[in-house]
């Protein structure tokens, strides 16, 4: 007979083998909840009280095993349940729950086998390692791993101490620290299951376990275990991997990942320790990382935000799904050819036009060098690789896009030629069809104004290298109609791209704000900040490359044409009396990376240094600020521009600047977006700072007045108190009113 206990089945067969089925109702995915742990904890406490149960066999009803922590969850409790209503120790004992259950699984007595037929991901995983036998199937999307430090997190159910033991601190150590997710065969070969079977056979292989060779005792827990490949104190390899692991963490991170360093120091402390000593000490851990700022942060932009972003959240409701199956692409440079390939890689027939086949063809021969990469890495294979350049076609022929289902438009950042290339494509492009620009800063209702489609024109501005990076930025014009924002974020789906929509903007939201980056860390330069404390200060703060690395990447030539001719007109040219590209272009021809000369100099090998000279061409302050001080211009120079987008109308809300900062232009994930980061500092106390530095170092630091107005009223970007942006819809599909979106980049102080 079987009977549910809300989200797991239980049945006892003839056999006398107790099957526990996992099937939250009504939604898509088993994740491990309150509600959940009460249910497993009650149907394990059954299991092991019921005398016609001989053995336990674990399996999931649905597509998907377990996927981990309801991190939605997760975030609500953070917000809601102020900690000083518990001790540490009722903290402590209310994080056990899911341990506890777990260890009284495994130390029943009585066997215990799983079939994992989906992602067994972290706390998924977790259940797994606390059975006493694990067969994974063969099927497509079968993933185990422990991913919690990617979400700012630990493992909390035993899993820092139950992996290491069972394949050894080497092989467990990286897995947990880089949050890898490894397929079922992978998983078979580090020993983390014990059979990899078709789904046809799995289950039937765990029961006859259970019925012939169940052994019930956890090797942990038997006389004279050892762990796999010995303790650090025993084992130098061993002993190598923590003092690695704790050196490259803080070079990698700069202390900004509590998460990786409590990992190394659980596993560290635990692995000596008694089982059950060792998961209370785990527990410790989790609940130290689970209360700081850093996985609050983590959890709301990378899990909640995207996950609403991902499920297009901001589509208008009633229209239709588009159906697009062939993509146009105007424009097969870097930009254009890594959207070709993203899309060819997703399913779709891409035509990529250029002014000349050559031209076309070297787009699809960018695709085809990346596909040969992954061929060579055995990512890929060479029938895959094929069948994706296969459906790129190149061409110099815009009668090609007559059967295009949607256009983008990649080509150089200037208005004339858009607008010879805008109509060109309307020749043949049918009407309805929707026409995008992948400009990274012309306004869109400007470009819309080029052509005879303004309400199917829009914005979709790519990251590069467009096949690899996770965002798209949709800016909606003036004049863009429901149907066509519907069908970019279709696109963004089929491309599997995190969409954010913002209106329209000079810069729209990300541009402006790496901008805000670029411009205060090069001004610090200007004034005679050493150049080495700016790149470290960004760094240290988070960021993935200081702002001179990437004005480098970017070309100090683009854009300053004008101000570089002036430069080279001045025979006395001072750096003082320039724009600091313009005057390193002009007077010493320091292009950057393409000419192996910018603020750094680029070596043949790949390496690079600081330019000695810059000492010479841009003399130092006698007195240096702290490095506190450089980090704090870099960081809430980011926090202003975020907070004027927000008040001109720009964003249609903090979730959308959070994850353009973060999966964009590579604002610190552990800060969660300078929205995030808003909230967590105090809007007070964000005000004050500002007006400090724009004391001291100008109009660039001014906050707006809705900044000042949230300080008085209390107000947040997230939560109960949480503001609306001006540029939100007033309603489902309805567009924010003109006046409430700075259309041509107006700006107030």
């Amino acid at each position: 007979m079987t009977t549910m206990t809300n989200s797991i089945g239980y049945d006892v067969d003839a056999d006398g083998i107790c099957t526990l089925t996992m099937d939250v109702p009504g939604a898509p995915v088993n994740a491990v909840g309150s509600r959940f742990m009460a249910d497993l904890a009650a149907a394990i406490d059954r299991a092991v009280a019921d005398a016609a149960a001989k053995g336990i066999l674990l399996v999931s009803g649905k597509d998907t095993f377990l996927a981990g922590a309801d991190l939605k969850e997760m975030d609500s409790a953070k917000g809601s349940e102020p900690s000083a209503e518990l001790s540490p120790a009722q903290r402590l004992d209310r994080q056990q729950v899911m341990s506890n259950a777990l260890r009284k699984l495994e130390t029943c007595g009585k066997p215990v086998a799983v079939v994992i037929n989906g992602a067994a991901a972290g706390a998924g995983l977790e259940l797994a390692l606390a059975c006493h036998y694990r067969v994974a199937t063969d099927a497509r999307g079968v993933v185990l791993g422990l991913p919690e430090s990617q979400v700012g997190l630990i493992p909390g159910s035993g899993g820092t101490q139950r992996l290491p033991r069972l394949i050894g601190v080497e092989k467990a150590l990286p897995l947990m620290l880089q949050g890898k997710l490894v397929p079922a065969g992978q998983a078979k070969e580090l020993g983390i299951v014990d059979a990899v079977l078709p789904p046809d056979q799995a289950r039937e292989r765990a029961r006859r376990w259970l019925l012939e060779d169940g052994d019930p005792v956890q090797p942990w827990d038997k006389k004279g275990y050892r762990v796999p490949g010995g303790l650090p104190a025993s084992a130098p390899d061993v002993g190598r991997i923590f003092l690695f692991g704790n050196a490259m963490t803080r070079a990698k991170t700069f202390g900004n990942a509590p998460a990786q360093t409590a990992i190394l120091a659980a596993v560290w402390e635990g692995i000596r320790l008694p089982f059950d000593t060792a998961v209370r000490l785990e527990g410790k851990y989790f609940q130290r990382v689970f209360e700081d700022p850093t996985s609050k942060a983590i959890i709301r932009t990378m899990f909640v935000s995207k996950k609403s972003a991902d499920k297009l959240s901001a589509r208008p409701a009633g229209i239709p799904k588009a159906d697009i199956k062939t993509l146009g692409i105007a424009g097969a440079g870097t930009m254009g050819a890594g959207i070709a390939l993203a899309a060819a890689k997703a399913g779709l027939r891409v035509v990529l036009l250029d002014t000349t086949e050559e031209k076309a063809s070297a787009g699809k021969g960018y695709a085809q060098k990346r596909l040969d990469r992954d061929v060579e890495k055995k990512r890929s294979s060479t029938d895959k690789r094929d069948a994706v350049l296969s459906r790129i076609e190149a061409t110099a022929d815009f009668a090609a896009f007559a059967d295009a289902d949607f256009v983008v438009e990649a080509v150089f950042e200037s208005e004339n030629v858009k607008r010879e290339v805008y109509a060109e494509i309307e020749k043949y492009l049918p009407e309805g069809v929707v026409l995008a620009s992948n400009t990274s800063a012309l306004p869109i209702t400007g470009l819309a104004d080029l052509t005879s489609r303004a309400e199917n024109f829009i914005g979709t501005h790519f990251f590069s290298p467009a096949e690899r990076m996770p965002l798209l930025e949709i800016i909606r014009g003036r004049a863009t109609s429901d149907e066509a924002l519907a069908h970019a974020l279709d696109l963004a789906r089929i491309l599997r791209k995190t969409p954010i929509v913002v209106n329209d903007s000079w810069g729209f939201f990300t541009s402006r704000f790496i901008g805000s980056f670029l411009t205060e860390s090069m001004a610090m330069v200007q004034q005679g900040v050493l150049p080495g404390l700016v790149e470290n200060a960004a760094r240290m703060l988070g960021m993935p490359q200081g702002a001179l690395t990437v004005a480098d990447a970017i070309g100090l030539d683009v854009g300053r044409a004008k101000l570089i001719d002036k430069v080279r007109a001045d025979p006395n040219a001072g750096v003082a009396d320039y724009e600091l590209g313009a005057y390193l272009v002009g007077k010493y021809d320091r292009l950057g990376r393409k000419n192996g000369k910018g603020f750094y100099d680029y070596r043949a090998d790949g390496s690079r240094q600081l330019w000695a000279g810059l000492s010479e061409a841009i003399p130092p302050l006698a007195d240096q600020p702290s490095i506190d001080e450089v980090k704090s211009r870099i960081l809430y120079a980011q926090l202003a521009e975020g907070a004027r987008a927000f008040a001109e109308g720009v964003l249609l809300g903090a979730a959308d600047g959070d994850l353009g900062a973060t999966l964009g232009v590579g604002f610190p994930a552990h800060l969660g977006g300078p929205f995030v980061a808003m909230d967590q500092i105090g809007i007070a106390e964000v005000v004050a700072e500002l007006d400090r530095l724009r004391e001291e170092h100008g109009v660039k630091f001014a906050a707006p007045d809705l900044l000042r107005d949230m300080a008085k009223n209390g107000e947040t970007f997230y939560g109960p108190n949480a503001v609306v942006s001006p540029g939100a819809p007033k309603s489902a599909g309805e567009e924010p009113d003109s006046g409430d979106v700075a259309v041509r980049g107006e700006r107030s102080a």
